[in-house]
């Protein structure tokens, strides 16, 4: 099988740059198009677009599948119908890297994190992957419904901030937070545990649970989630507007009390 050109630029900000050859396409989901040579053709399709999605009841299956896991129902083809190499290139959602995976080369299967994937080479399946644990099901988080992308083709995934990857032994377990995890390989068994003791589940900022994760396998962990990152953005958002106004005051917090403003 054929794998996609491509060309990854960038460090921290990235994006990748594909060759499409003659009647070569690429599967993308809906906004990470950064711009692409004329001649490509772009159109939404109901489902992957893969093999397994043909027909209306298959494309239907597909888009139930990708709409449990919060993407749209459609996914966008981009297709180059001409005689000539064209290019097409896609966008990091924040910061962190692009990661190309060769499927043949991992035994066809990854599991990832639902916001994960950025593109793929058409052909590729992108269902999605439950949990059957009581414990990842109920205390999972970003970790209970996980996305299936099957094949032999190459896919792309983003993780967030510094990407590392680690191959499993047989038995072998790393413990890691649920949002930390971008993707990892068939035969990895995960899992969800309770932190332990109580003033640790309290007090140490951790969250009251963390993934278990068991080899053998390779698995592929972000040093920055999507949801730290809103979350430290939401809460520095609300520290500079109290800030901002309390600096029109002399008086500050003292003054907004003198006003009877006790917020």
């Amino acid at each position: 099988m054929q794998q996609l050109d491509f060309t990854v630029y960038g460090d921290d900000l990235q994006f990748v740059e594909i060759t499409l050859d003659p009647n070569e396409s690429v599967v993308a989901e809906a906004g990470g198009m950064m711009y692409m040579d004329d001649g490509v053709t772009m159109d939404a399709t109901l489902g992957d677009g893969s093999a397994s999605s043909a027909g209306l009841m298959g494309a239907l299956m597909s888009a139930g599948k990708r709409l449990l896991t919060g993407e749209s129902l459609f996914i966008t083809v981009f297709h180059n119908p001409t005689s000539m190499k064209r290019r097409v290139a896609f966008g990091a959602p924040y910061p962190g890297k692009i990661v190309p995976i060769n499927l043949a080369e991992i035994g066809g299967e990854l599991i990832a994190q639902k916001d994960a994937f950025l593109c793929a080479a058409k052909g590729a399946s992108i269902g999605i992957a439950f949990n059957k644990k009581i414990g990842a099901g109920l205390f999972g988080g970003e970790g209970f419904i996980m996305e299936r992308i099957q094949g032999d083709r190459t896919a792309f995934i983003h993780a967030g901030g510094t990407l590392i990857n680690r191959d499993l032994a047989p038995g072998e377990v790393i413990k890691v937070d649920t949002g930390c995890i971008v993707a990892f390989t068939r035969g990895v068994d995960f899992d969800i545990q309770f932190v332990g003791g109580i003033k640790s589940a309290l007090f140490g900022g951790e969250g009251l649970f963390f993934a278990t994760l068991r080899g053998p396998g390779r698995i592929w962990l972000q040093s920055l989630p999507l949801s730290r990152l809103a979350d430290r953005l939401y809460a520095a958002a609300r520290h500079e507007g109290g800030r901002s106004r309390e600096e029109g005051s002399i008086l500050g917090g003292l003054g907004r009390l003198i006003d009877g403003d006790n917020r």
